[in-house]
């Protein structure tokens, strides 16, 4: 079964949630050019999600799709945060910033009992989670709603325990995806590979659909990822120069800089993510050990970002990309998909 019958779409596209990127505006447009648009709702209270699906429901009667982290809230551990601040010091007295002052920077929380009352309330076509699912009890609520139930992999073993757990496909992460890494099972990064190396095994190792992430920016890489016996695909990094794209002047000026290469890193959440490399990135190493866990990171280097952006300086901004942004272009997403799926 390809996506197009399991979320009942005209293409095999998903448009992938990117936090921070990204409202409704974009999710509208890619389900009504026929794709499975992506509303990220990690970083939304759900009085900002009902909004949103407020704004959606008046634009298109479409399938959609919300995506929810699925993570272990980490613990406040003030050592490490503290040897992270020192380590940020430098950065601190050059922009005159009194670390003492800082405050908890937003939050992404982990799907919960609220966010499952909006699910209930609006029941979206489809739910997908990023780091693995929720507790059994807060899944069986989703599902219960008729939503189609999607999570990431980045290794066979977490497909394997996903297609376990019931969901109705497996997103594919490759290692060239951009944004964070959706892993749950295994944090090591070694165990991290390729979309042409991973989805394939995925397809051999489960039975269900499996939808091809990562590294994916034009119509060949399309093709290709279908050829392959992918479901569909995932796109996100395409779509961020297009007018729906919320994402700054600053992150729009690094994306169309060919030259500059991405790393993982952990620097600005505390969790890896594929970014841009800027100045933080590679002053400090794009991993840096004394980094507090995910979120938590965040708290510490906001303070730095807007300092710097003030100036039009992306030098402590998350300027999250997949590594092929070959085929970002600045025109509606409409017209986007047009061109990546014309025969």
């Amino acid at each position: 079964m390809d996506i197009k019958q399991l979320f009942g779409i005209e293409l095999p596209l998903i448009q992938a949630p990117m936090a921070g990127a990204q409202d409704a505006a974009l999710a509208i447009a890619v389900s009504n050019a026929g794709g499975l648009g992506s509303l990220p709702c990690a970083m939304l209270t759900p009085e900002q999600l009902r909004a949103e699906l407020e704004t959606i429901r008046a634009a298109t009667d479409k399938p959609v799709n919300l995506n929810f982290f699925a993570h272990t809230p980490s613990a406040v551990d003030q050592k490490r945060e503290q040897r992270w601040r020192n380590q940020l010091q430098p950065y601190y007295r050059e922009y005159g910033i009194d670390p003492d002052n800082i405050s908890a920077a937003p939050g992404r929380a982990p799907f919960n009992s609220e966010m499952a009352a909006v699910i209930e309330e609006y029941r979206p076509s489809v739910v997908s989670f990023h780091f693995g699912l929720p507790c059994p009890d807060l899944l069986e609520r989703v599902r219960r709603c008729g939503c189609k139930v999607i999570s990431s992999a980045t290794t066979v073993a977490e497909a394997v325990w996903l297609e376990q757990q019931g969901v109705d496909a497996v997103i594919a992460q490759g290692v060239e995806a951009g944004g964070h890494r959706g892993f749950f099972l295994n944090r090591d990064l070694n165990s991290q590979t390729g979309t042409m190396a991973l989805v394939p095994q995925i397809i051999a190792a489960i039975g269900l659909p499996v939808i091809a992430a990562g590294g994916i920016a034009d119509q060949r890489g399309i093709q290709g990822a279908l050829a392959m016996g992918a479901a569909g695909v995932q796109l996100g990094t395409v779509f961020l120069l297009c007018d729906e794209s919320r994402v700054s002047e600053i992150h729009r000026q690094a994306l169309r800089e060919p030259s500059t290469p991405t790393a993982l890193t952990n620097i600005f959440s505390g969790g890896p993510a594929r970014g841009i490399v800027n100045r933080v990135m590679a002053e400090l190493g794009p991993v840096a050990p004394q980094a507090p866990e995910f979120p938590l990171a965040a708290a510490s280097i906001a303070p730095l970002r807007a300092a710097a952006e003030r100036q039009g300086l992306g030098d402590f901004s998350p300027l999250w990309s997949g590594q092929n942004r070959s085929g970002c272009r600045a025109v509606p997403a409409a017209e986007l998909i047009a061109e990546l799926f014309c025969h």
